[in-house]
């Protein structure tokens, strides 16, 4: 909440009384607060991971629903170790990220690895200078802990807490991301979908994976907005 706040006031202070907001990963639900808290300036936000989750009670799952929520398990059993750590003892893994470049590499690739539609392998989709780019983001300011410093400070109730967002609201589903909500879910959780599409390629890292059609999928949601 206390980002989304602070991208509210950079937009008005560099002269953009309306603005619309885009995020995937953190970034969704930083956007999705703007949403909620800002709805004077923010004429609407568009998502590709949409924080929309079936309520415990629905017994009527569809058979996409069903797969998503077995994707969620799985990053829940088997893919969020990384998550733990940042959220429970994050100076402890800050301290070998910042001492190794090569651990470094592995803690950042693996993800690629793991949340791309790559066919086994993110140099399918990016190059290796795309990947080391990223990954010296990390490695030369040597922010390693201070960067996951977000999953400490607020990773339970950045998910838990259900703000109304009013603003329209535009979701792009890519098939390899961590959770593929569906529509039904997401005009439960928002009051106004004024776009909703499912892609054919794609994953968690939408924008570095397949730019063109994030591209295309982002100004489609807004063009009716402007």
């Amino acid at each position: 909440q206390r980002i989304a706040n602070a991208w509210s006031q950079l937009m008005l202070r560099l002269g953009y009384p309306r603005y619309a907001a885009q995020g995937g990963d953190w970034g969704a639900a930083v956007t999705m607060y703007i949403g909620a808290q800002d709805p004077d300036h923010c004429l609407g936000i568009h998502m590709n991971l949409v924080l929309a989750l079936p309520d415990p009670t629905m017994d009527d799952l569809t058979d996409q629903e069903k797969s998503a929520l077995e994707g969620m398990k799985y990053y829940n059993d088997w893919d969020s170790g990384y998550s733990k750590q940042q959220s429970t003892r994050p100076q402890t893994v800050g301290y070998g990220l910042t001492d190794s470049p090569s651990g470094q590499a592995a803690w950042i690739i693996e993800k690629f690895w793991s949340w791309m539609d790559c066919d086994g392998h993110p140099e399918n989709i990016v190059t290796r200078d795309e990947l080391l780019d990223n990954v010296m983001l990390y490695w030369l300011p040597a922010t390693a802990a201070s960067s996951a410093r977000l999953y400490w400070e607020s990773f339970n109730e950045a998910f838990a807490r259900r703000d109304p967002v009013n603003v329209p609201v535009g979701c792009s589903i890519f098939p390899k991301e961590i959770f593929r909500t569906s529509k039904r879910l997401a005009e439960k959780r928002f009051a106004n979908v004024v776009h909703f599409n499912e892609l054919d390629k794609g994953g968690h890292f939408a924008a570095f994976e397949q730019p063109e059609s994030y591209l295309r999928e982002v100004r489609t949601c807004f063009r009716g907005l402007r």
